[in-house]
C-alpha cells in the first residue's frame, strides 16, 4: 500500500490545495448541463459549445421547450449528441416539475435525473454545494490505479475506496489534482515517469524497473 499521507502532501505541493472546476458556467443548472455534455468529451470542447449554447437557451424553460432536433444540432460536435440532447431536455423538465427549477444537492435526487450518474452528481455536490465528494473520471481512475490506491475498474468502488483512504478535506481537491496530473504527466499513453514527482511512491513506476 502506498504512503497515502506523503502522496497527498506531494499533490498539495505541486497542484495546490484548492479544488477547481474546469467547466465554465454561471448558473447551477448550467454546470449540470455542461457535466452531462462532458461524458466522453473534453472539457475544452464542452466549453466551446456551451459558450453559445447558454446564450441561445438562457433559462431552464428554454431547454425544456427547445426543439429537440435543433438542440441536437447545437451540440452536434460533441459525442453522443442525440442521447445527450434528450437527457438535457428531460433533466430540464424534471428540475422544473419536481424541484422548483432548482438543482438538488442529495445524491439520490441528482442521480434520478436523466443522464446523471454518480460522477456528474459528485461534480455538482462539490462545486455547487461545497459537499466533499470524489469524482471518479478517467484521470482519477488511472492515477489512483497507478499509484496503487485501488485495483478496481468500477468507478463506484474506486470512489468508496478513496473515501476510506483519504481524509475528508482532501476528497474534492484530489479531483482537481489528479486531473491536472493526468493531463500533464501521468497521461494515458507513454506517461512521463522520468519527470514524475511520485516516482518513489508509484506502484506502476516500480513495476517498470
Amino acid at each position: 500500500m502506498p504512503n497515502t499521507d506523503n502522496i497527498l502532501k506531494i499533490f498539495d505541493t505541486y497542484y495546490g490545495d484548492k479544488d477547481k472546476c474546469y467547466l465554465h458556467y454561471t448558473k447551477d443548472y448550467e454546470l449540470l448541463i455542461a457535466t452531462i455534455l462532458s461524458a466522453q468529451c473534453t472539457d475544452d470542447r464542452v466549453n466551446l459549445v456551451t459558450k453559445e449554447l447558454f446564450v441561445k437557451y438562457p433559462t431552464l424553460k428554454a431547454f425544456a421547450e427547445a426543439d429537440i432536433h435543433e438542440l441536437e444540432n447545437d451540440i452536434r460536435s460533441i459525442g453522443f449528441f442525440r442521447s445527450k440532447a434528450a437527457n438535457i431536455q428531460k433533466t430540464a423538465r424534471l428540475l422544473l416539475e419536481k424541484h422548483g427549477g432548482k438543482v438538488p444537492s442529495d445524491i439520490d435526487s441528482l442521480t434520478s435525473l436523466a443522464g446523471v450518474g454518480r460522477k456528474t452528481a459528485n461534480v455538482i455536490r462539490t462545486h455547487i454545494f461545497n459537499i466533499p465528494s470524489i469524482v471518479v473520471d478517467t484521470h482519477v481512475r488511472r492515477i489512483s490505479q497507478r499509484l496503487g490506491f485501488t485495483k478496481n475498474d468500477d468507478p463506484v468502488k474506486i470512489e468508496h475506496e478513496l473515501m476510506e483512504l483519504f481524509p475528508k478535506d482532501h476528497w474534492s481537491r484530489y479531483n482537481t489534482q489528479a486531473i491536472a496530473h493526468g493531463r500533464t504527466v501521468c497521461v494515458a499513453r507513454k506517461p512521463k515517469c522520468d519527470k514524475c514527482m511520485f516516482k518513489e511512491e508509484c506502484e506502476y513506476y516500480n513495476t517498470l524497473k
